[in-house]
């Protein structure tokens, strides 16, 4: 049997390691430590990370969205 343990979600307080924005992707290195990065920066060393990375979650899709409670004048 094997546990998988489910990471929440990111959210605002999560930040960037390198520049302090919020963070919308985490990196799991082996051994457990992690990695936040906003989605500049993750763009910027995607290839990089996907080589030591043992998983990626990228919530950057995100950005894209319309904010549940955004007026329709702002749609």
């Amino acid at each position: 049997m094997t546990t998988v343990i489910e990471r929440p979600a990111l959210n605002a307080t999560d930040r960037c390691d390198r520049c302090g924005a919020q963070a919308y992707v985490r990196v799991e290195l082996a051994g457990g430590a992690e990695l936040l990065f906003c989605a500049h920066h993750a763009r910027e060393h995607e290839d990089k990370l996907r080589d030591v990375a043992v998983s990626i979650h990228d919530e950057t899709g995100r950005l894209a969205a319309t904010p549940a409670s955004a007026a329709v004048e702002e749609v």
